[in-house]
């Protein structure tokens, strides 16, 4: 169903260049203004107290006069529009778009140049954009800068990482805005590539919580053909100011009029939980362009790939690491690649018997000898399996079993590599009936001197969504810009990573028990994400005693963060002989649902917790997930969300009495009650823990 109201309103007097707009729900005010030598500027009040104060918009241009100044309002106009849409996936199957809309159309004296403002005012927040319509003084031009400003009331409390052009893969640190400074932070972190723009530079989606208790973020929607937005911060002043990323000379985008920006947004509110559940970025983005997406589905799936990571395998054949050998024909097996015809057969065994949808194999193809710091252009070619890897052999397995194969193109980084390899390693995936691929961008890119969230990879990974779709598949990119929204426009880029995930808890000092909890205040509100929970032999000593590293989780947890963490693309990320040693607990993983008729968040507070309840799409099912920080937590949870006059079996997993993610991290109970909508269940967390729940009807 859709429901669509327009009401236009035209404005012929402009009182005192000054425009005021209000959401829905008139809690958010927006005041637009213009500085005396023509500047565009915006506040943003909620509840009538001021959140941001008075900010400059403009955008600078390389070789031209900026369109910063100058200006005077040519017309302004208001629109209210409400539908509600279906997404193809989703944590609800019916989302709300509702928004009053102010365009304020300007034109720069001297120039006779055009630009519009368009702002949105939704229930949690705010967005704008700019707007370059077609005209005769403005065709091809380049950006050199944006000057879009977010002028915050005070020294918040603000949850951040670097400000890296090439990766997102960082722990939160929590600070006042006062104590940013990236050259305080630790980099011994098992980040591949750095590229830092500077100490006072932080990426978008920022958090940040007030004195007073209001929750605000920011970040941006609709990258297209556009960069990536950082953040410039002032510690002294609380102003944060966009920082494009450039490209390899120093540009920020080549763009032809007419077109528009991303857009930049201010989400705000008392009710952490409505940051959270908010679906403005979404709403933000285009329709889906895909008529037919009955070939969209979620997935669940194992894979060949953690035991690359806790050294049980090699990615690469030989196990030398060493590309001369291949070119001399000297490859001889190892003994420890993981990717074998053998070894596939029992993860597609282990996937039809409980009932998983796919198999990913990493280190399929030939390559991974010296894949990654070398900056190398040909590395892989995306088609070509290693000997002891039989494509067809394995794939008419799978088949017999009712599985389906997941492919795997890490590109190391060598994009112009991939783009010529794309339509013949798609062809290939369709001969076999492949219908998904997780692609990684592991390293440098090239072309050389590029940047993982410049303009030129933005286009590309929208690109290979776009490609995707033509061939009715989906794809999972790793290492690749944060999601902005885009997957409501192209429904089969089912997931992404780009964030810290689960497998530097292998080999690096890992992630902290907040990270969890930060990361649906953050990276989740652009997009789901590939984070790879389920892992049940938590300590890394297991596979080597010398090693100290471990999941920084109880068990119970990671069976939590199948429903805290969205995404219609779940991995059980663990080896089969770990769920094997686990069966009961295995059991919610292989129960819990990855598409979502509705989603209802019962607590939430970034850093520190959050606990959510989730109805399967098609089902009477309700899961629930609750995780907490390093800190123990008890709360009690009214299930008001279950069917009113129905009876439920709750199957809890919880943290046993003695459970903690340092010293006992796989204490584990389970026990079964009997629940209805009326009922009230207690919940205790170990520090680092967290309670899954299935509630299934019984009348």
């Amino acid at each position: 169903m859709k429901n669509t109201f327009t009401f236009v309103l035209m404005l012929l007097v402009f009182s005192a260049k000054a425009q005021t707009l209000q959401s829905p729900s008139k809690e958010i005010t927006l005041r637009f203004s213009m500085s005396d030598s023509g500047t565009p500027l915006y506040q943003l009040d909620y509840k009538n107290k001021p959140v941001v104060s008075k900010s400059m918009l403009g955008i600078y241009l390389k070789g031209n006069t900026d369109l910063a100044a100058n200006f005077k309002i040519d017309n302004v106009k208001t629109t209210t529009f409400n539908e509600t849409w279906q997404p193809v996936l989703g944590e609800q199957s019916n989302i709300v778009n509702h928004y009053n809309e102010l365009t304020v159309a300007l034109s720069q004296n001297g120039t006779n140049r055009k630009l519009n403002i368009i702002f949105r005012l939704f229930d949690e927040g705010m967005a704008f954009r700019y707007e370059f319509p077609k005209q005769p003084h403005l065709n091809y031009f380049i950006i050199s800068d944006e000057k879009s400003e977010f002028n915050v009331t005070g020294n918040h409390k603000t949850f951040w990482i670097p400000g890296d052009f090439d990766s997102q893969e960082y722990a939160y640190n929590e600070t006042k805005i006062s104590d940013i400074n990236t050259d305080k932070i630790d980099l011994n972190n098992g980040i591949g590539l750095k590229s830092i723009a500077g100490k006072f530079v932080v990426q978008s989606p920022l958090m940040m919580k007030t004195e007073a208790g209001l929750y605000l973020n920011l970040f941006e929607a609709a990258v297209v053909n556009y960069p990536v937005m950082h953040l410039d911060v002032n510690p002294q002043t609380f102003a944060f100011t966009s920082r494009l990323v450039p490209n390899a000379i120093g540009d920020k985008a080549y763009l032809q009029a007419p077109c528009v920006s991303p857009w930049r947004t201010v989400m705000v509110s008392d009710d952490a939980r409505k940051i959270v559940s908010s679906k403005m970025i979404l709403n933000l983005n285009e329709p889906s362009k895909i008529d037919d997406t009955s070939w969209i589905k979620p997935m669940k799936y194992v894979g060949i790939w953690w035991e690359m990571h806790v050294g049980k395998s090699t990615w690469d054949y030989a196990g030398s690491q060493n590309a001369q050998n291949t070119e001399s024909q000297e490859l001889i097996a190892s003994g420890k690649h993981g990717a074998t015809t053998a070894n596939t057969k029992r993860y597609i065994d282990f996937a039809a018997k409980h009932g998983f949808d796919g198999v990913l194999v990493e280190g399929w193809n030939v390559g991974w000898e010296d894949w990654f710091g070398n900056w190398k252009e040909e590395v892989f070619d995306f088609t070509t399996p290693y000997p002891d890897f039989n494509l067809a052999e394995i794939n008419a397995y799978a088949q017999s079993k009712g599985v389906k194969m997941i492919m795997h193109h890490e590109t190391s980084g060598s994009v112009a590599n991939y783009e010529r390899h794309l339509d013949r390693a798609l062809e290939l995936m369709k001969r076999y009936g492949y219908p998904a691929a997780k692609s990684g961008y592991v390293g440098r890119i090239i072309p050389r001197g590029e940047f993982h969230d410049g303009q030129t990879m933005v286009n590309h990974f929208n690109f290979v969504a776009r490609r995707f779709a033509d061939y009715k598949m989906m794809v999972n990119s790793h290492e690749s810009s944060r999601p902005t929204g885009y997957h409501r426009t192209y429904p089969n880029y089912i997931a992404a990573e780009a964030a810290r995930g689960n497998e530097f808890n292998a080999w690096s000092v890992g992630n902290p028990p907040m990270h969890e909890t930060i990361l649906p205040f953050t990276r989740l509100l652009g997009g789901p994400m590939d984070y790879t929970p389920g892992i049940f032999e938590i300590k890394m000593s297991a596979y080597d005693k010398t090693k100290k590293e471990q999941v920084h989780t109880t068990l119970a947890k990671q069976l939590a963060l199948y429903v805290t963490m969205y995404s219609p693309l779940q991995m059980a990320a663990d080896l089969p002989e770990n769920y094997e040693k686990y069966p009961d607990a295995f059991q919610f993983i292989k129960e819990v649902a990855a598409d979502w008729q509705e989603s209802r968040y019962l607590e939430a507070e970034p850093g520190d917790y959050i606990t959510v309840a989730r109805k399967a799409k098609g089902s009477e099912n309700w899961f629930l997930g609750a995780i907490t920080d390093e800190n123990a937590r008890s709360t009690e949870i009214k299930l008001d969300f279950l069917t009113p006059g129905k009876k439920y079996k709750a199957v809890v997993y919880q943290d046993g009495s003695d459970a903690d993610w340092q010293e006992n991290p796989k204490s584990y109970a389970i026990k079964t009650i009997q629940v209805t909508a009326k009922s009230k269940i207690k919940l205790h967390l170990a520090k680092g823990g967290g309670t899954a729940i299935s509630f299934t009807p019984v009348n």
